[in-house]
């Protein structure tokens, strides 16, 4: 297996002969069992190909396939010759069925796409075409078929070939290879064709087992979207996730986002193993040297560029049946981060034909647009380009709960201020990072509640802070317990007075007390405080809202504005 694994698709037009394809491959090369070629060739003499062998009956294996004579679902068959192993995905050509093409798209890194050599580049070529290179593939097969309808003819394949170097220069297609084939007689297909003595390239298979499709060169530093926080038990907290792109090992000093925080790896395991190092594909679990504010959806890196964004510019394919219109609001998913999310914009629909970019308010399915998301809350995003797993998100239906559009990141605006001491308290080498000035207002437009971080300032004892604004009004003498921190900070007289470690603080009841969000701690004794601190610091993702549901309430200190226009 000198060349490894190579995850591909085949996609093209209605009838282009793409299952046909792959099932002749799998034939030619011995590559199924006795049993199953057996019941292909009966299962041929009972369909309409004159008793010929209908190879595409290897991959459309549903009822409704066979019976219309095309692909409805995405068909995944996993492969070996002498040279290399395969994955490949078949999917369907009809327009009703993008969906699934754009699916199987997701997972490939070389595209296989079919052009009916009687038909030449129709609109759901060119359309199959844009999306592959939307989900980010690089390299692209052009399998000009059915060259035996057209007697093998070398002028008409050298006229689909201008049509195709016009379509991969428009896209912008970094790596294409043309080859002439016929998916039913078998040329140029696993051996190479007596009937096109005219084309001296490689077969299609032959090729498939030598092409390079490695990312050379690639300087991405360490990150690691969270998947989960483990913790067992009180004496151990690890963050576990699949490390897509560096290395990280023991020692190293790694950010965690969106909130800034640093901190030093203390462990890895791979598995159940412990590790100096892990590399980017594996699955590790990290624990750190300090308690850092980080869930499911959080980034751990050691990229100083990476950085939480609540507007994003995306390039979006519309799967949904009903239609998208500027103000809808859908959930985003993005790495491991699910969010709130308002499609504020749609800059402009893209014509699947010409390239050309059409002014538009609305999107119908199967379109392809440029449009702006505004998200609840920042999360760790990066282009596409940059970071592929931070830059490729799905959009998801809020009632029906269905994948309603995929897509990816062309641009980020809307910085937020993570890594820096956003509205914190300070006092020498005590740190409290707090909240307490966030706004949560209430969108007219969009029906959802969002917030944002409006004052970023650091105060240091002796600062007057802002009590009041449009969604917080606070007394003028009150305790934060930042549980983050373990640090505690009394405000008198709107003035920061001093910061205390919880290991020194006790709670005198001289004044109200709230945590770092602002939500008013219920708790009447300096017990309640101590219990209250206790539950926190033994609680776990599964058991925490119960805990605020107890401790917390929004409502004394904090309510939710109205507006009109999105911030």
């Amino acid at each position: 297996m000198s060349k490894g694994l190579l995850k591909f698709i085949t996609c093209g037009s209605v009838d282009d002969g793409k299952s046909t394809l792959i099932g002749h491959i799998l034939y030619d090369a011995k590559l199924i069992y006795a049993d199953q070629e057996k019941a292909l060739e009966l299962d041929s003499k009972v369909g309409s190909t004159g008793g010929a062998i209908d190879y595409s009956l290897l991959l459309d294996g549903l009822m409704a396939e066979r019976e219309q004579g095309i692909t409805i679902d995405v068909a995944y068959r996993y492969f070996t010759t002498d040279s290399r192993s395969f994955i490949v995905a078949d999917t369907p050509g009809h327009e009703e069925y993008t969906r699934n093409m754009a699916v199987g798209a997701s997972f490939a890194e070389l595209a296989v796409i079919l052009v009916d050599a009687s038909q030449g580049v129709l609109v759901q070529t060119r359309r199959h075409a844009r999306i592959c290179s939307l989900m980010g593939i690089r390299h692209y097969v052009f399998a000009v078929n059915k060259m035996d309808l057209v007697q093998y003819s070398e002028e008409r394949f050298n006229t689909i070939l201008a049509d195709i170097n016009a379509l991969a220069g428009e896209l912008g297609l970094p790596d294409i290879k043309l080859i002439p084939l016929s998916a039913t007689a078998g040329d140029n297909v696993t051996a190479h064709s007596g009937n096109m003595p005219w084309y001296a390239g490689e077969p299609l298979l032959e090729y498939l087992e030598n092409v390079d499709v490695g990312e050379s060169g690639s300087t991405e530093k360490f990150y690691m979207p969270v998947q989960r926080v483990c913790r067992p038990d009180r004496t151990f907290r690890g963050f576990q996730g699949q490390v897509e792109a560096g290395g990280i090992s023991v020692g190293d000093t790694v950010r965690t986002l969106p909130s800034g925080e640093t901190a030093t790896v203390k462990g890895i395991l791979v598995t159940d193993k412990q590790a100096d190092t892990a590399y980017a594909g594996q699955p590790v679990t990290i624990s750190l040297d300090r308690e850092v504010d980080v869930s499911r959806g959080c980034v751990i890196t050691t990229d100083e560029n990476l950085a939480a964004y609540g507007t994003l510019d995306v390039s979006l394919l519309w799967t949904d049946d009903s239609e998208l219109n500027i103000g809808d609001d859908c959930i985003v998913k993005l790495g491991t981060k699910m969010i709130p999310a308002v499609v504020t914009g749609i800059k402009y629909s893209v014509d699947v034909n010409t390239g050309e970019h059409i002014p538009a308010e609305t999107l119908h399915k199967n379109e392809i647009a440029r449009c702006t998301i505004k998200l609840s809350e920042p999360v760790t995003a990066d282009r596409f380009a940059l970071h592929r797993t931070l830059g490729e998100l799905i959009l998801i239906d809020r009632v029906t709960n269905m994948t309603a559009a995929c897509g990816v990141v062309e641009n980020v605006y809307d910085k937020s201020a993570s890594g820096q001491e956003k509205a914190a308290f300070t006092d020498g080498v005590l740190k409290a990072r707090g909240d307490l000035f966030e706004e949560f207002y209430y969108d007219v437009n969009s029906y959802n509640v969002f917030h944002s971080q409006t004052i970023n300032s650091t105060f240091r004892v002796g600062d007057e802070i802002p009590t009041h604004g449009k969604s917080f009004a606070y007394p003028d003498d009150f305790d934060v317990i930042v549980m983050r921190d373990r640090v505690a900070v009394l405000i008198r007289g709107r003035k920061v007075e001093r910061l205390i470690s919880f290991d020194e603080y006790s709670y005198d009841c001289s004044a109200p007390i709230v945590n770092g969000r602002g939500f008013a701690v219920l708790a009447k004794t300096g017990e309640d405080v101590k219990k209250f601190i206790y539950e926190y610091e033994n609680s776990d993702e599964s058991t925490l809202p119960e805990l605020f549901g107890k401790w917390l309430d929004f409502d004394t200190y904090r309510k939710i504005f109205i507006s009109g226009a999105y911030i």
